[in-house]
């Protein structure tokens, strides 16, 4: 349990529940989180309400997901001692601060950040854009500020949603005339997004090019057998380009002998070092990484109750954090109140 004085930096992260997370979400960012545990105050947001932003004509996809996110936290060594695992829909000053956020941020301001600009594009939604989706960038400043975070472990595509709920910050300590809210400083990865197995940009589930961290052995020798690598590189004494090559970009996220990684690059470019055999040394690693991760789920699955009980006690606590944050910043501004 966490003391009332505990001052480490406070960091907020999570995910949407929209399905089972998978290899990409790992060496994005949950062997972070697993390490961040120990130095910082950790919330993990179930972002159920945010799912729906794109999903509403499935909710019931949203809801079956979020104990699945809340299973793989735990599996890949999510500690609930010392991160808070919660429910977004079950806070309610989320949506109020998001109601709140809304009166000090215009229409044009959320249709010019890239962020935004960029997923209603890959969407298809032109004009017919969900009015959740477009104020995405406020919700997720509320969720922020709500906790106080003053770290948030995003994507360098996110960024501009970060910068964002900074400006919201700023303009309501200007309103109120003091510091209330903080800032927040991105925290950007140094491992890139995961391509998907077919080599297109982005590892996704919708896309069926992902690698879930519930992975049977036959489904991990699988993707790896169907990864890209140089169409060039014919035998193996051919010299091959690692820029580019799938099989090389997944050893660079999960190898962690770096002296043998840059020695298979090397033999790659100059020739002697077949695909098989670069695709067989993934496949030692990944199998090595998932096993325990899956063994873990599968504990985890069969008792459900105790995955409730986590989080039901997260959501608790976090609901005092946040509905705090909410009377004070009310209080500052001046709002009207029956107490």
């Amino acid at each position: 349990m966490f003391s009332p004085i505990d001052t480490r930096p406070v960091i907020l992260t999570g995910d949407r529940t929209t399905g089972p997370l998978h290899l990409g979400h790992y060496a994005g960012s949950l062997k972070s989180r697993v390490a961040l545990q120990h130095s910082h105050r950790q919330f993990l947001l179930l972002a159920d309400n945010q799912a729906l932003t794109d999903n509403a004509g499935d909710p019931q996809k949203v809801r079956r997901n979020v104990l699945e996110v809340a299973i793989d936290y735990l599996a890949v060594g999510i500690d609930p001692t010392l991160t808070t695992i919660c429910v977004q829909s079950a806070l309610p000053a989320l949506a109020e601060l998001t109601l709140l956020y809304l009166n000090f941020v215009t229409v044009s301001r959320l249709e010019r950040n890239p962020t935004i600009k960029t997923e209603i594009q890959l969407r298809g939604f032109e004009r017919d854009v969900p009015a959740g989706f477009l104020c995405y960038p406020v919700a997720q400043a509320a969720d922020i500020t709500a906790f106080k975070a003053t770290v948030v472990p995003v994507g360098e595509d996110q960024a501009p949603l970060i910068e964002q709920t900074n400006e919201i910050v700023r303009r309501l300590n200007r309103q109120i005339g003091r510091d209330v809210l903080v800032e927040a400083a991105a925290m950007v990865p140094s491992v890139g997004r995961l391509p998907g197995v077919d080599g297109k940009a982005k590892m996704s589930k919708s896309q069926g090019n992902a690698i879930p961290l519930s992975a049977s052995p036959d489904d991990i020798s699988d993707a790896v057998r169907r990864m890209y690598t140089d169409p060039d590189h014919l035998h193996v004494n051919d010299p091959g380009k690692v820029e580019g090559n799938v099989v090389f970009i997944y050893l660079d996220a999960f190898c962690e002998d770096r002296q043998l990684f840059e020695e298979m690059k090397a033999r790659y470019r100059r020739g002697g070092l077949g695909d098989i055999a670069v695709k067989r040394h993934l496949e030692d690693m990944l199998q090595a990484l998932l096993a325990p991760i899956r063994a873990r789920r599968a504990r985890y699955v069969a008792e459900p109750d105790y995955v409730m009980g986590i989080v039901r006690e997260g959501t608790r606590k976090a609901r005092e954090r946040t509905e705090a944050t909410l009377a004070e910043l009310r209080s500052a501004l001046g709002l009207f109140s029956l107490i």
